[in-house]
Parts: C-alpha cells; sequence; structure tokens
C-alpha cells in the first residue's frame, strides 16, 4: 500500500512532462507535496525509444536537450515542385525520448517512483486507487487524492472518420554529404502514392551525412513490416539518390487520426493525459506541443487547489476543422499531396503552423480555408453532422497493401 496526493500513471512524454511541470516551481512553492509516479516495468509494456517533433520559439523547457532545431522547413509536390519556408520566429525542434526521460529523471529529484504494470484505477469517493502487479509479482495498490493516467487507450473513441499515421524511420549515416543539415524535408510527395490515403518522405538532417528519414502514411491500415523496408529503399535510392549508407537505428510507430471525442475524465478522481486525453492534434498527429500545454495547465491547477481536470489540448475551432479535413482526404474528394503542398505554397509558414497549434483568431483560419478545395470541403461540411460516430470495424485493421 502507498499513500499519496497524486498519483502520475505512466512514464512517457506526458506523465514525465506533469510531475516535471509540478516540480519546477520547486520547494515551499504552493501545490502536492507527495506524488507518486508509477512506470511500467522493463518490457512490453514500455515504449519503445522514439523522436517527438514540435515548434515554438528558443527558449522552451527542453532547449538543453535537443537533439537540433531548424529555421527552414520544406515541401515537396509529386512532380518535385518545391516550396521552402521559414517559420520564425519558431523553430522546428527535435527531441529523443531516451534524452529526455534521463533529464527529466535528474530534474525531479526525489519524487517518489515505483514499477508495475497496472492493471485498474478504481474511483473512490475520496480519490482513487491505482493497482498494480510489481516485476516480481506482489500486488501494489497505491491510493491517491488525483490520479492522472497517461497510458494510451486500448482503442481510439468512436469516431465518423478515423485514418492511421503509421511510419518507419531510419537514423542512418551516409557515406557522402547528402544531407542539408539547415532545412527539414517536412512533405516529400515523391513517392508512390497508396490507393486509399497518401504518403510522403520525411528528413530529419542531423548532419551533411547524418539524419533520420521516414516513410509515413496516412491511411486505413498499416504496411507489413516488409512494406516498409522497400518504400524507405525506394526513397533513399531513386527520390533522394542516397546509396552507400549505414543505419544506425529503426523507429517505427502508428498514429490514430480520429475526430472522436476523448474523455479527460475518467471518475471523480482520475483524469486521462497525453495521447489518451486527446492531446494529439488529429490533422497531423503531433502530440508533445499539446501534451505540454496540458499538462502545465493541470499543475498550475493542482498548485492554486483547483480541480485539475485537464483542458482540451486543442481548441474546440480546430478539431471541428480537422473533422472536416480528415472526412475530405478519407473519402477521396480532395488529393492529399495537391492539398497540403498548396497550403504551404500559398500560406507564410509561421501562420500555418500556429494554425496547427491552435493560434490563430477566425479571419486567418478563414483565409487558410479559401485556399483548400472550397467545394468539395462545404460538401464535407454538410455532411459531417448526419454522420454517426463508430468504433472502427474490424476489416479496417487490415494491411493496406502487400
Amino acid at each position: 500500500m502507498v499513500d499519496t496526493e497524486v498519483a502520475v500513471v505512466g512514464a512517457g512524454a506526458a506523465g514525465l512532462s506533469l510531475v516535471h511541470h509540478l516540480c519546477a516551481a520547486g520547494p515551499g512553492s504552493p501545490g502536492p507535496a507527495d506524488i507518486t509516479l508509477i512506470d511500467a516495468p522493463a518490457g512490453p509494456l514500455r515504449p519503445p525509444e522514439r523522436t517527438w517533433c514540435y515548434w515554438e520559439e528558443p527558449g522552451g523547457d527542453w532547449d538543453d536537450l535537443l537533439v537540433r532545431s531548424w529555421d527552414r522547413l520544406r515541401v515537396r509536390g509529386p512532380d518535385g515542385g518545391t516550396f521552402t519556408g521559414s517559420p520564425g520566429p519558431l523553430r522546428y525542434k527535435m527531441l529523443r525520448s531516451d534524452v529526455f526521460t534521463r533529464a527529466v529523471g535528474e530534474r525531479i529529484g526525489a519524487v517518489n517512483r515505483v514499477e508495475a504494470a497496472v492493471r485498474a484505477v478504481v474511483d473512490r469517493p475520496d480519490g482513487a486507487d491505482v493497482l498494480g502487479v510489481t516485476a516480481d509479482g506482489r500486488h501494489l495498490r497505491v491510493r491517491a487524492r488525483w490520479v492522472f493516467d497517461s497510458r494510451p487507450p486500448r482503442r481510439p473513441p468512436p469516431a465518423r472518420t478515423l485514418l492511421l499515421q503509421h511510419f518507419q524511420g531510419w537514423f542512418l549515416h551516409s557515406e557522402r554529404p547528402v544531407f542539408d543539415p539547415a532545412t527539414v524535408e517536412l512533405m516529400d510527395f515523391r513517392v508512390p502514392q497508396p490507393h486509399h490515403g497518401l504518403a510522403f518522405g520525411y528528413v530529419l538532417p542531423i548532419g551533411t551525412h547524418r539524419a533520420l528519414v521516414e516513410y509515413t502514411e496516412f491511411s486505413a491500415a498499416p504496411l507489413r513490416p516488409s512494406g516498409y523496408d522497400r518504400a524507405l529503399r525506394h526513397y533513399l535510392h531513386d527520390v533522394l539518390g542516397v546509396r552507400r549508407y549505414e543505419v544506425t537505428g529503426t523507429e517505427r510507430g502508428v498514429i490514430p487520426m480520429g475526430d472522436g471525442r476523448h474523455r479527460r475524465r475518467a471518475g471523480r478522481s482520475v483524469f486521462r493525459i497525453g495521447a489518451a486525453g486527446g492531446a494529439t492534434r488529429p490533422s497531423t498527429g503531433y502530440t508533445f506541443a499539446g501534451l505540454q500545454r496540458q499538462t502545465r495547465a493541470v499543475a498550475d491547477a493542482l498548485r492554486h487547489g483547483r480541480l485539475p481536470l485537464p483542458p482540451a489540448a486543442h481548441p474546440a475551432r480546430s478539431l471541428a476543422m480537422d473533422a472536416v479535413v480528415l472526412r475530405a482526404l478519407d473519402t477521396g474528394r480532395v488529393d492529399g499531396p495537391a492539398f497540403f503542398t498548396g497550403l504551404f505554397r500559398t500560406v507564410p509558414t509561421e501562420r500555418l503552423l500556429r494554425f496547427l497549434d491552435g493560434e490563430t483568431h477566425p479571419l486567418e483560419e478563414l483565409g487558410i480555408g479559401l485556399r483548400t478545395p472550397v467545394l468539395p470541403m462545404l460538401r464535407t461540411v454538410a455532411e459531417l453532422p448526419v454522420l454517426p460516430r463508430r468504433h472502427t470495424p474490424a476489416g479496417r485493421r487490415q494491411r493496406n497493401r502487400p
């Protein structure tokens, strides 16, 4: 039995960020004096190391941990047409989860940490119990006034539209200096497009010889592992002209992109944060910046004695526009590569990134909307209110193509 004021389930980006923000004010500040962080034991319940990218001005909380940051972004159309823009004063930032985990572990110091596979979170009249099993088979009960659960949901909430962003990336070292270390290849559509959805290459250059190169799809179902390998070889050999290289690491992932409604409150004293609490932006899959906004707000509420309900990470207006975009892409009413390249060519990069963070005002959003295929988007707006929200049928989980 462990008694605590705040229990945080999961030591990924959301859980560690919340504990960091709670501890950042320093000793003697108002707020919870007793925090317990519950991490999964080493094994399949722990997520693999991964890369997080986001954009913000210089001077952020994690700038000293960045692998690299950039002030130029490039988008390439299927025909090779190129647009390069600067998001200044914002910078596009790259952070590795292993570096983040170690650094936050040092910053949070004396916070009580336990390892257990959490089996259930049970609401009580005056708090909640977290029930789990430790690596050596002992039963664990953590009794807390407030519980924040960052474990990913078993399946996405019912939605009118659900696409998957699925990808595989290779960290590689090339024989020749082939990468431009000043510019991120944000979306390179010079790859074969799937029958349903869209695909693009993505390059985060760490130096002239080193980069993370990814193949990404937005579609209904992931590929087989061999499909990602073929797509990456094609992109490197036939598109980028990189033929001699060493792969030093691999990462892969699947991110649900849907217009389902995430329940951020799971009981009187139980809340969901991070991807489980809707921090992922449905139209892009970016999560890190959203969960930072969410966990900062929760920490501020706890420090000042307010109800610590996690706020929506993205404004309702932004989520409504995302629902339209996802439906238009899913139905094929808009051509994905043309849609995204058109936005980057006609909207200032900094404004477009602020839009994706929900920080634009309605007049700016109207201007962005007028640069999309208006009639297909209006048709989608008209049909969304009558579409039911459903869990994804099992058939949608099949492979997209061999």
